[in-house]
């Protein structure tokens, strides 16, 4: 008979593991020596060691499912209790039973981890619905759309919920989503019909503007181009592949015009210079007729002047005052010594004052006689009287005689 600590084999060839719960028969061995036999199934309790030291690990470093590890546990538990190998088969128990327990805490904790991340892809899944109803209602159609694609990315890669829960949020979302897709078409599609409105407004204000580009009515045409661009603005923009060629056409006609207008302008802006340098000219030519000292002669002069002056085109407005106001100077001169030689020289007025003259000169010898004739009476008071009267008939005489001298006479 042979033994060891953890097993023997009897006479008959029976092999033995001893347990805590007395001898248990591993098998019979008639094959060779009893330590042969002990060996063999100490090799097998080695093999088990190995297999629960390997499960052990696998269950610590791996993701080994807990189904996995406990089936792995159960199968190596049928082959520690069948008693088929020698060694301490007590202590393989205690460290499946420790497997089991680390198992089941692995699985507790899974299932803790699981409910957390269920929980976390539930508000994470929340939150993109209510961003996406939010989204629904913008304005913003590009970045709210691209925003939108992203949400749909970000929950493709959340996990899913139960499926009653993760159905109705997905049914939010999708419809969030929808409703923003409703309403960004229904946009677009007003906006191009807005665009085609303004597309044939611009067409019709090409149409007038590229029939008013050979205008020469320079003022009103001006102002009828500036009201179509008024109008141009205030039609909003027609389709990207319109709009650049209708611009085009329409500012081409107005610089068609407006290139006319200003070279026409150049040229006659040049030609009212030349005609202010005459009339400056001119003026200057009738300034020296005065003062007037021969009338007559001033006035053919001046005449002669004034003709080449109207026979002289426009002259550039901002001048026109100074020059014309210069001539006028001259014309007021010239009324002026016309009125004054009138004055002089009409008949009804001088013989108004050689009346006036000689009726005054008559009282004042008539006064002289009575003053006279008071003094040889001795009359000194009434002769006084009569001199201070004299005196005032004096004055009017004298005055009377000056009015008179500028009529010549």
């Amino acid at each position: 008979m042979s033994s060891d600590p953890w097993g023997r084999v009897d006479e008959t060839g029976t092999v033995y593991v001893r347990t805590a719960d007395g001898e248990q028969v591993v098998g019979s061995w008639q094959a060779g020596s009893p330590e042969e036999a002990l060996a063999y199934f100490e090799r097998k309790y080695e093999g088990l060691v190995v297999e629960i030291g390997l499960l052990e690990k696998r269950v610590k470093t791996t993701d080994l499912s807990a189904k996995d590890a406990q089936t792995a546990i159960d199968h190596l538990r049928e082959q520690v209790d069948a008693h088929h190998a020698v060694g301490d088969l007590d202590a393989l128990r205690a460290r499946l039973d420790k497997l089991v327990s680390l198992v089941e805490k692995r699985r507790e904790e899974r299932k803790a981890q699981r409910a957390k991340q269920s929980d976390e892809a539930r508000s994470a899944k929340e939150a993109l619905v209510a961003e996406a109803e939010e989204l629904a209602r913008s304005d913003q159609w590009r970045s709210a759309g691209e925003r939108l694609r992203s949400l749909v990315d970000t929950w493709k890669g959340l996990p899913r919920l139960d499926r009653k829960s993760d159905d109705e949020l997905w049914h939010r979302f999708s419809h969030a989503r929808s409703a923003f897709s409703k309403r960004r078409k229904q946009h677009f599609a007003q906006l191009d019909a807005q665009r085609e409105e303004a597309r044939r407004t611009k067409e019709r204000l090409v149409a007038e503007a590229e029939a008013l580009s050979n205008s020469t009515d320079w003022g009103p045409t001006a102002a009828r181009y500036r009201d179509l661009m008024s109008e141009w603005k205030a039609a909003g923009r027609a389709q990207r592949e319109h709009e650049d060629d209708l611009w085009n056409r329409f500012r081409g006609a107005q610089d068609v015009f407006f290139a006319a207008r200003s070279s026409v302008f150049a040229e006659r802006d040049a030609e009212q210079a030349e005609n202010l340098k005459l009339k400056e000219e001119l003026a200057e030519e009738a300034e020296k007729l005065l003062p007037v000292t021969d009338l007559k002669a001033a006035r053919a002069a001046f005449r002669s002047v004034n003709e080449r002056w109207e026979a002289i085109g426009h002259v550039p407005r901002d001048a026109r005052p100074k020059v014309e106001g210069r001539m006028h100077a001259v014309e007021r001169a010239l009324q002026e010594a016309e009125e004054a030689e009138w004055r002089r020289t009409n008949p009804e007025a001088r013989a108004r004052a050689e009346g006036l003259t000689g009726q005054l000169q008559a009282a004042v010898d008539k006064l002289k006689g009575q003053i006279d004739q008071a003094r040889a009476q001795g009359n000194n008071a009434k002769a006084d009287k009569l001199e201070r009267e004299l005196e005032g008939r004096q004055a009017l005489l004298d005055q009377a005689l000056k009015g008179l001298h500028e009529f010549g006479g």
